[in-house]
């Protein structure tokens, strides 16, 4: 029996795409994906689901992050070679 449930919480800030999250029953655990990508799994359906809960409405609350229009060309630091023996 396969059980499949999803959501779909949004963008997040820095411009990754969640498009959604599911879960299926494999066997008597329940297994969390993420864009159709298995991340973790639990034993019991209600947890399933609070974790899911939980990710989107972490991913919905990141803030906007803002970064720079010119990166710097150089880097601020020269880099060591390294010694060969």
């Amino acid at each position: 029996m396969v059980l499949r449930e999803r959501r779909t919480p949004g963008s997040v800030g820095s411009g990754i795409l969640m498009t959604s999250y599911s879960m299926i029953k494999v066997g008597n655990d329940y297994v969390v994906q993420a864009n159709d990508k298995c991340i973790l799994k639990v034993g019991s359906r209600r947890k399933a689901a609070q974790l899911i809960s939980d990710a989107t409405d972490l991913l919905n609350a990141l803030a906007v992050v803002e970064s720079p229009d010119i990166a710097p060309e150089a880097p601020s630091l020269a880099r060591e070679a390294p010694e060969l023996p």
